[in-house]
């Protein structure tokens, strides 16, 4: 298997801007990995920004039984900006595809 592969299929199913690493680009990669783990964080903080009122009353309601259709009620005002971090993650992982593609 070719290098240019092998650092394709690194950047397309494990992580972008390994592949970018294993083909010696290190300022790109490093640029592109913190980009993915900010986009992760943010996904993260979105997530238990929205679960946090549920998880409260559950937790203070003393039962802990939090059904799929709860969680959906409550994560339903972050949809919008959910749906722009799904993006921003999609941006970055197509950028780090093509830029392995465009190496020689």
């Amino acid at each position: 298997m070719n290098r240019k592969l092998t650092a394709l299929l690194l950047s397309s199913l494990v992580l972008p801007g390994l592949g970018q690493l294993y083909l010696g680009r290190k300022m790109i990669g490093g640029i592109i990995l913190v980009l993915v783990n900010l986009v992760l964080i943010l996904a993260l903080f979105v997530l238990l920004r929205g679960l946090s009122p549920l998880i409260a009353s559950q937790i203070t309601g003393g039962a802990i039984s939090i059904t799929p259709s709860d969680v959906m009620k409550a994560l339903d005002g972050a949809t919008g900006f959910g749906k722009a971090v799904l993006a921003a993650f999609f941006v970055v992982w197509v950028f780090s595809l093509v830029d392995i593609l465009r190496t020689r």
